[in-house]
């Protein structure tokens, strides 16, 4: 299957949009092929700023309606608690509520930008999708991450390089309740860590302290930048990783 041929199907549809690479590759296609489209960002607690921003820029350049629901998904006691399987529960909650401002806006079906290479395998978050009836375009189209890097560079979306962010709630250890201020404590940590140059890494909490994680080629900038960020963060310590970190894309 084509994405054209996926559109033709399904010519009105919502798109779930984070502002990576993958749901702006999916909202450029169906832009393209769809009848009827629109794209929706559920912004909660688990999102930094940037990536609101990210969606609102990459929206205006497909020339798509954004339409930004708020939600405080700190409010479900299962999220909030953490468990192993924390994210079926944040899906689950997050695409309830986008799938009722999107029925509410005339869409019959909502797109999440799940790919290929993703692990389809029985993932929480993964299953919550399946049970309430989301699509995954890319996925049944084949498309693999690379193949959607390539296809966003030549059609010139600026997030084509952008790396993979998973939610700032994936830095707290299953089983630690998640708390807004250990959130915020993160999200300053890896906005100034940004700031100061590193891309593609995590910062993890531990108790008071954090881990910090970084790919081989970052491990001398982090290394120069930890005693600035102890100085200036509200951890106890930050811990430099030494084993460099691995992105999972194919």
């Amino acid at each position: 299957m084509t994405m054209r041929e996926f559109f033709a199907e399904h010519p009105e549809a919502a798109v779930a949009f984070s502002g990576g690479v993958d749901s702006a590759w999916l909202l450029h296609e169906a832009v393209r092929y769809a009848r009827r489209t629109a794209a929706y960002f559920v912004r909660t607690p688990f999102q930094p700023d940037f990536e609101l921003e990210d969606a609102r820029d990459t929206a205006a350049q497909l020339g798509a309606p954004l339409r930004v629901l708020d939600f405080d998904i700190l409010t479900v006691p299962e999220a909030a608690a953490n468990p192993p399987d924390r994210c079926y529960y944040c899906k689950r909650a997050l695409f309830s509520r986008l799938l009722e401002a999107a029925g509410a806006d005339g869409f019959p079906l909502v797109l999440d930008g799940g790919n290929a290479s993703d692990d389809a395998g029985d993932r929480p978050g993964m299953r919550a999708l399946r049970e309430l009836g989301v699509l995954s375009p890319l996925r049944l189209c084949g498309l693999m991450k690379a193949e959607i890097r390539r296809l966003a560079r030549e059609a010139g979306l600026a997030v084509w390089d952008k790396p993979s962010y998973a939610c700032l709630a994936t830095r707290v250890p299953a089983g630690t309740a998640i708390t807004q201020a250990d959130l915020d404590r993160v999200s300053r940590g890896e906005a100034l860590l940004m700031e100061r140059g590193l891309s593609d890494f995590r910062l993890r909490l531990r108790g008071r302290e954090a881990l910090l994680q970084v790919r081989s080629e970052q491990m001398e900038l982090a290394l120069r930048i930890l005693p600035e960020a102890e100085r200036l963060l509200d951890f106890s310590r930050i811990r430099l990783d030494r084993v460099p970190r691995v992105s999972r894309e194919v």
